[in-house]
């Protein structure tokens, strides 16, 4: 699978896996210390949980427009993974205070800003302009994403039931300094002065003001769209987990349903790389805005099994239903992921314009931001609402979504044409004029 591929994507590749390990690895013991060390409530776990994550999205958008105007991709990485590594490191520091758990918290925040759009960004720049394997490339790349995610609860469990909580907080130092020293050994193969000739981007093409406002605005329209997938999608740990501890049989432990989603990324992305790759073949591959509006479509599909979970039992909260239900979802909604997450990474790198390819990159983790808040916001309603009606207001936006983006298909596949036959066509337009 990635033997077609530039060298800089296994670089990268590691680099985001054992960075993500570290973040889920802090990520899933976080509310139990605020717990078992500080004692506070829900009430503020909830406010601390819901601020951090939201600010962990959006200053990307800062980190990206650092990147594009001041250090660059590689200087701004490497700054936020020793920003990270510094920020794990407070919360391992036994006997703490709540203010010093709040300052490692702020540092964290603004290290994954200066990693995360960037790190993405590098990943596109691997590729010429209009590469059949951009999409897959990041198909692959989320992939590592997910192995790292996938490790990360096994780890930090080991380490807090072993050791200590802050001992987990310092296996998630040390992922983040395996992840700096993969980036940095492996920067020959990602620099465009270290790359071999197949591996360098071709060189970018100046855009019109015009061409530039199209593309800017194809992406705005793609991040508003997305803001309801991501909505939907992380009622995994909202919703879902609520669904799997009230209604259904504790077969599993409610908590580790969640191994499931990063479980199926693996199974699924060769799968899907496969099958892109056949159509690719036959000519028949969709635009990378057509994906995302299937990935939309497959949301709605996937919250249409927990309305018929519901209807069968689940709306009584009285634990008699099959996991299958739950397990299906997961599966569904992961394939809908697929088609929408990679791709819209890879939407950004094909279309943003090269001076703000950062700050666009940015741009999405920003509407992920939202997206996550606003799962919160909808999450609110879980016990009020029947679940059946819960569910569907999911399926409603999550078609919605998939409207929008067939209704706007034509016009944001013309923004991902060549910029080299853009500029053709405006050169042969002024020609006959």
């Amino acid at each position: 699978m990635l033997a077609k591929h530039p060298k800089g994507l296994k670089v990268l590749f590691l680099t985001e896996m054992w960075e993500r390990f570290g973040f889920y690895t802090m990520l899933s013991v976080l509310v139990l210390y605020m717990t078992h060390v500080f004692g506070w409530d829900e009430h503020k776990m909830g406010q601390i949980y819901g601020l951090f994550l939201g600010f962990v999205y959006f200053t990307p958008l800062i980190g990206g427009w650092i990147a594009d105007h001041i250090l660059g991709y590689r200087r701004t990485i490497m700054l936020g993974a020793v920003t990270l590594a510094v920020g794990y490191s407070m919360l391992a520091v036994p006997n703490t205070t709540a203010l010093f758990f709040y300052f490692g918290l702020v540092v964290i925040v603004i290290g994954n800003g200066l990693f995360k759009a960037n790190i993405s960004v590098l990943v596109g720049n691997l590729y010429p302009e209009d590469s059949p394997l951009k999409d897959e490339s990041y198909n692959i790349f989320y992939m590592g994403i997910n192995v790292g995610a996938l490790m990360a609860p096994f780890a930090a469990s080991f380490m807090r039931n072993t050791f200590s909580f802050n001992a987990a907080f310092a296996i998630a130092g040390a992922g983040m300094v395996i992840s700096l020293i993969t980036f940095e050994l492996g920067k020959k193969y990602y620099l465009l002065e270290g790359a071999k000739p197949s591996e360098k981007p071709v060189q970018e093409i100046r855009l019109s003001k015009k061409q530039e406002k199209e593309r800017v605005v194809a992406l705005l329209t793609i991040f508003a769209i997305v803001i309801f997938f991501w909505m939907s999608f992380h009622q995994s740990g909202f919703a879902l987990t609520l669904f799997a501890d009230r209604s259904t049989k504790q077969i599993i432990s409610p908590e580790l349903y969640q191994v499931f989603n990063p479980m199926f990324i693996l199974i699924l992305t060769p799968v899907i790389v496969w099958f892109f790759a056949l159509l690719r073949k036959r000519k028949k591959e969709p635009s990378t805005p057509g994906k995302i509006g299937i990935g939309m479509f497959l949301a709605g599909l996937a919250f249409s099994i927990m309305i018929v979970a519901s209807l069968k039992g689940g709306n009584l909260d009285n634990g008699a239903l099959s996991p299958s239900w739950l397990i299906s979802t997961y599966f569904v909604m992961t394939i809908a992921e697929l088609f929408l997450s990679p791709m819209g990474l890879s939407f950004v790198s094909k279309i943003a314009p090269e001076r703000m390819r950062g700050t666009m990159m940015g741009g999405w983790f920003t509407a992920t931001a939202i997206g996550n808040y606003l799962s919160g916001f909808i999450g609110s309603f879980y016990g009020t609402w029947r679940h059946s009606t819960f569910f569907a207001v999911l399926v409603l936006a999550s078609l919605f979504s998939a409207f929008l983006v067939l209704l706007l298909l034509k016009r944001l596949k013309h923004a991902t044409r060549s910029k080299i036959d853009k500029i053709e066509d405006e050169l042969e337009a002024e020609a006959l004029v």
